[in-house]
């Protein structure tokens, strides 16, 4: 049976009024894999393109302040990138961080400050939000709507939150296969542990745009991509390869033998352009996608 409670929410309804909110499981993967030990996680992954959160403020068409939720905030990596943009750094008023995983808050905590104090962390997930109706005006989930459970509630509570008019923003980065082969290799060499876990490149996160929720709430998706190498050694591609979910749940032994293997094909380096030889330093394709619904007026 699908758990459920009743919560009662009165910024824009009657303050009787109360329905259910279903309380859906965190996937078995990513809560195994990002329950402790996220100091890898934070250290390893790349931020965010500055184009890319110019792109979601021109999306945001009012004049600040800006009310903002991310869901999914893991470690912060996302909300340091936004803290630290020109363009939003003095443009909103608030940001509310919703994440599920004790251990990722705990990094948050400890890795996202803001001098102002406008920053706050609870938990919560996609379909269950501690956020009063119509309070957001931008709703940002980042590397994270992969793992939504329920399209159709998720879509439901986003659309809950937000004001007529705001943004939700989807951003992920992912490692460009198409651009050199050491990364296609890379890539092969870690996707045969995913387990099916539903990981963003299959795209079944495009099943929410076919919701009802979804099309009751939402204007159809805009989808932005910018593509630009970033700055990489060795150790930052193993790193970043084994931090990913279903790799941390491996056991050691197996870990050490596919550190050793992406070893050598970083090593072997088919397709690899250096950026500075001597120090190690070499081009890691990226790309980073980016999807802008608005809620409906």
């Amino acid at each position: 049976m699908t758990p459920w409670r009743a919560i009662c929410y009165s910024t824009s309804r009657p303050s009787h009024y109360c329905y259910r909110r279903y309380t859906m499981p965190v996937h078995d993967i990513a809560k195994s894999g990002y329950g402790t030990g996220n100091e890898l996680y934070d250290r390893a992954r790349p931020s965010y393109q500055p184009l890319a959160l110019s792109h979601i403020r021109k999306a945001v068409k009012i004049t600040p302040p800006i009310n903002v939720v991310e869901i999914g905030v893991g470690t912060g990596i996302f909300t340091r990138a936004f803290l630290a943009h020109p363009e939003w750094v003095s443009a909103f008023t608030e940001l509310k961080a919703i994440e599920p995983s004790a251990g990722m808050r705990d990094v948050f905590s400890k890795t996202v400050v803001d001098d102002r104090g406008r920053v706050s962390i609870s938990d919560g997930t996609f379909e269950q939000t501690p956020v009063e109706d119509g309070w957001a005006d931008l709703v940002v989930i980042a590397q994270a709507f992969h793992w939504c459970p329920d399209f159709s509630r998720a879509s439901e509570e986003l659309g809950r939150i937000l004001k007529p008019g705001g943004v939700l923003a989807l951003i992920w980065n992912l490692e460009d296969r198409d651009a050199a082969k050491w990364v296609a290799q890379v890539r092969d060499r870690i996707e045969q542990y995913e387990q099916g876990s539903p990981q963003y490149r299959l795209g079944k996160w495009r099943q929410a745009f076919n919701t009802d929720s979804y099309q009751g709430f939402f204007e159809p998706p805009q989808e932005q991509t910018f593509s630009a190498p970033l700055e990489a050694t060795a150790d930052i591609v193993v790193d970043r390869a084994c931090s990913k979910s279903y790799m941390t749940i491996l056991p050691e032994d197996e870990i050490a033998k596919v550190r050793q293997d992406l070893v050598a094909i970083v090593n072997r380096g088919e397709g690899k352009t250096w950026i500075n030889e001597s120090e190690g330093i070499f081009e890691y394709p990226y790309k980073t996608d980016v999807v802008i619904s608005r809620r409906k007026v």
